[in-house]
């Protein structure tokens, strides 16, 4: 599955419908990295049980048969938001994270949504490298962040971009 660069290819991505041990690791090394710079009421994750309803699709990438990415896509009124992206230090930039955003991106254009957006924080700055370089945009707060005291999304960062 590797090119000549080192860089991945064929990546598969599945759908998940479950809370799988797999989609459980992920999350928890995802919720450790945020634990360390957010405080709890500033952290915004959907829990594992709302990454199941019929709101949102979630999907694992794998390589070599390993899950090593995560990632859904919830769709709201007037809007896709991305929630829970996270891919193994090992994986980043090989290719693993940009597979799974397309995935997730043709996910929303497929459920008809023309509008995708995120919430990330300012100390994650390779994802914030990412989305950037994805083309997305800084917005201002959206649905239920808008409404969320000031404290609760003073570190956030708001982004979108057109599907």
């Amino acid at each position: 599955m590797r090119n000549d660069l080192g860089s991945l290819m064929n990546i598969p991505i599945e759908r998940t419908t479950a809370p799988t041990p797999e989609v459980v690791a992920l999350l928890t090394e995802l919720d450790a990295v945020l634990a360390g710079p957010y405080a709890a009421d500033q952290r915004h994750a959907l829990s594992v049980e709302k990454l199941f309803q019929p709101n949102v699709r979630f999907f694992l990438a794998r390589v070599d048969g390993a899950a090593v990415a995560c990632g859904g896509v919830g769709f709201y009124d007037g809007y896709a938001e991305l929630k829970r992206m996270y891919s193994r230090p090992a994986v980043r930039g090989h290719g693993v994270a940009k597979a799974l955003l397309r995935r997730l991106e043709a996910e929303a254009r497929d459920a008809g949504a023309t509008l995708l957006r995120i919430e990330t924080g300012v100390h994650q700055e390779e994802a914030l490298r990412f989305y950037e370089g994805a083309g997305f945009r800084r917005c201002g707060a959206f649905g239920p962040y808008a409404r969320m005291p000031p404290r609760a999304i003073e570190l956030s960062l708001f982004y979108e971009r057109a599907l």
